[in-house]
């Protein structure tokens, strides 16, 4: 199905190629954890937070990859579900829905999500702990993202056994800065946004950032020939810093984004060339979604550490009807009609976290503290067709004690260990009720879990700037109830998963050169992941589970070819495969053996940037240059589902931008998929009733847009 720039097979050899030369790295719009996103941080020193404290990236004892608010903007990265693809090793299917974003790293992540707590990987925005339903949020005003690989439960608990994203936003300074960008382009493509900060007085100082964003779906009602929707989300951050100059500082953050016209889409494959649903028109009208955040942080130094207080709060309100339209339900069932449903959700989350941590540049590292946090979540579903209203309502509350240090044991020689106590505790109040008899069931669950995760490691610094390490670590991911539990029989809470992970790697800094490389060897051991069972005759949904084997190697660095010319490129490979049989489900057995879906084996990425000179003359008196980015990401075929009833095509993808700066202004040219590939978002097997074969089902992505764009910076 996939149109693509080379062969897959030419791709994956030039991409080893890159990585055996050394030019092997970070993906299509990505940096390393030894490299900044833009092309200046290439010969510089990153430090990083991926331990709760500042410390140089390749001092820390796990892969980390680094992708810059430059190449988020450049690459035109809109939201963080968005950035996250351009991460070697990681995976995001959404089922084509707003909320339901299920991620792995290196193949680790539910087999099936299941609820809103099924995560393996733990999202934090500056500090705060939220759900990946908000993997959703614009990228505004964004100074970078961090993707931790590997266990990180000792220093971010829960549901981290596959790893942790970090999102660090542009914070306020002392100049005043900012920036204002607009785009426009095919399929109603509008952007526009702006940032400005700077000092109040001399010791406050603020920072505002807005931005709106809107286009056409790319799928059609075939009734009117329209597309389904129109998608726009507005977003804004307002940050105001503190700092006494004597040590104390304090941030507080609002933040707030509303979201309409996203929805989950579900068609029949294949999708042919101009892919559309037979659906009212408006159905998905009423698709909203709100997300809240509101946190303040304090810091103090000591003479020999630093405190810090991380106080938020976050909201986050759902509402979207998801169908069958008329052919699909005629294909399954045999009726030309169609099957609309209507889910609702609503989420606050309180947290509360106390750390003490060495400083920076301190000879031992170390951290340690207590995060609280509660959260009640509302999920209900409201399906006409089966005459079914199911209300659910969720409680958890986690408390987490944590410490990690590295000490070194000689010069070159580091030991690090860390260790965290978990404790948590979840209720479950229901009604499930019949519109055609008004009969109502109510079901009440409660269940409660401690659990102790942790890391063990031993780095040795090779040379300088160069450092090769080995870690264990063990993550959990809790147990729960299904947020889609249709009776009581469904809702029995499912075990919690977990995972034993081997890391053997390498880092080198690109400090005082031009040229890094970082590769890491992976193993995982999940026990008791969770796969969703459903029956397509009665549409119920309960939760079983399996054991899964994820084993790989990456590679990902960067070069400075000239002083303008910067590649950096990445290679991975990953055989994740479940090791149980899972039998009696209705889109057929899972055995022993089949691979994890979505899981490519193969995945291959590169990013040439450019910036020269074209005239002495330009705006006020400044040279003109020009900006070109090219970046190319292939992926090899992947399985649609566990049962590996089908597989989902290789594709390859190209963006490219071009454009011309001067006195801080730029006038661009950008494209995303340029060359047009036809590929899928997700997909899956399902029964059909009608001839009772399994038929596919997913969502196709978008095709080529082309835009223009213009910034200005001050």
């Amino acid at each position: 199905m996939s149109t693509r720039l080379y062969s897959p097979r030419c791709l994956t050899a030039i991409s080893i190629v890159l990585a055996l030369t050394g030019t092997a790295g970070a993906q299509q719009a990505t940096s390393t954890a030894a490299q900044v996103a833009d092309m200046a941080s290439v010969g510089e020193e990153i430090v990083v937070t991926a331990r709760r404290s500042a410390e140089k990236a390749v001092e820390v004892p796990f892969a980390v990859s680094v992708i810059g608010g430059q190449d988020i903007t450049e690459a035109r990265l809109q939201n963080l579900s968005e950035t996250l693809l351009s991460v070697p090793g990681l995976d995001i299917n959404a089922s084509g829905g707003p909320i339901d974003y299920n991620v792995r790293i290196r193949g680790v992540g539910s087999l099936y999500k299941v609820s809103a707590d099924d995560n393996s990987v733990v999202l934090n925005i500056d500090g705060v702990a939220l759900s990946t339903a908000f993997l959703s949020l614009g990228t505004l005003d964004i100074e970078r993202v961090e993707v931790l690989k590997g266990p990180q439960g000792t220093l971010f608990g829960r549901n981290s056994e596959a790893g942790a994203i970090n999102v660090i936003t542009a914070k306020p300074t002392q100049n005043t800065e900012g920036y204002v960008r607009g785009e426009i382009g095919q399929e109603g493509h509008r952007l526009g946004e702006a940032a400005v900060g700077g000092a109040i007085s001399d010791q406050l100082s603020a920072r505002i950032a807005v931005r709106y964003n809107e286009a056409d779906n790319w799928v059609d009602n075939a009734r009117d020939g329209k597309p389904l929707t129109k998608m726009s989300d507005l977003a804004g951050r307002f940050s105001l810093a503190w700092d006494n100059g004597n040590g104390t500082d304090a941030l507080l953050t609002v933040e707030g984004q509303q979201a309409k016209g996203y929805l989950n889409m579900i068609l029949l494959r294949p999708y042919g060339d101009d892919p559309s649903l037979d659906i009212t028109p408006g159905a998905f009208d009423e698709n909203k979604r709100t997300a809240g955040r509101y946190s303040a942080e304090i810091n103090h130094d000591f003479s020999f550490a630093r405190l810090t207080s991380v106080t938020a709060a976050t909201t986050l309100d759902y509402v979207g009807w998801k169908a069958y339209d008329t052919v699909t339900y005629q294909t399954m069932y045999g009726m030309p009609m169609e099957y609309l449903v209507r889910d609702s959700s609503k989420e606050t989350g309180l947290s509360q976290e106390l750390r003490l941590a060495s400083l920076p540049d301190s000879r031992l590292f170390w951290v340690a503290g207590v995060l609280g946090t509660h959260s009640d979540l509302s999920f209900d579903t409201r399906d006409p067709l089966q005459g079914q209203q199911r209300f659910r309502d969720f409680t958890s509350k986690s408390i987490g004690v944590f410490a990690e240090a590295t000490y070194p044991l000689t010069e070159a020689l580091k030991l690090t260990g860390g260790i965290r106590q978990s404790h948590e505790s979840k209720d479950y109040d229901a009604r499930y009720i019949n519109t055609n008899t008004k009969a109502t069931t109510p079901d009440k669950r409660d269940l409660s879990d401690s659990y102790t995760t942790g890391r063990l490691a031993l780095s040795y610094e090779l040379a300088k700037d160069t450092n090769l390490y080995t870690t264990l670590a063990r993550g959990y991911k809790s147990g729960g109830i299904s947020y889609m539990a249709t009776s009581v029989s469904d809702s029995e809470p499912y075990k919690a998963a977990s995972v034993n992970s081997l890391e053997i790697g390498f880092k080198t800094a690109p400090v005082g050169g031009d040229f890094s490389l970082n590769g890491a060897f992976f193993l995982n051991q999940i026990k008791d992941d969770h796969i969703l069972k459903y029956d397509s005759a009665t549409f119920a949904m309960s939760v079983v589970n399996a054991d899964v084997r994820s084993i790989g190697a990456e590679l990902e660095g960067s070069w400075r070819i000239t002083e303008g010319l910067v590649l950096t490129a990445g290679l991975v490979r990953v055989n994740s495969e479940i090791r149980d049989d899972v039998l009696g489900l209705t889109a057929g057995d899972i055995h022993a053996g089949n691979k994890v879906p979505d899981v490519p084996g193969w995945s291959a990425n590169s990013s040439l940037a450019y910036e020269g000179h074209v005239s002495d003359a330009g705006l006020a008196g400044q040279p003109t240059l020009l900006n070109a980015r090219i970046g190319y990401r292939w992926v090899d075929s992947r399985p649609a589902d566990a049962q590996n009833n089908f597989d989902l095509d290789a594709y390859g993808e190209v963006d490219a931008r071009i454009g011309l700066s001067s006195g801080g202004s730029e006038f661009y040219l950008w494209s995303s998929n340029l060359f047009d590939s036809k590929h899928d978002v997700y997909g899956y097997g399902e029964l059909a009733f009608t001839d009772f074969s399994i038929h596919q089902l997913g969502a196709p992505a978008r095709g080529r847009v082309i835009g223009i764009g213009a910034s200005h910076s001050f």
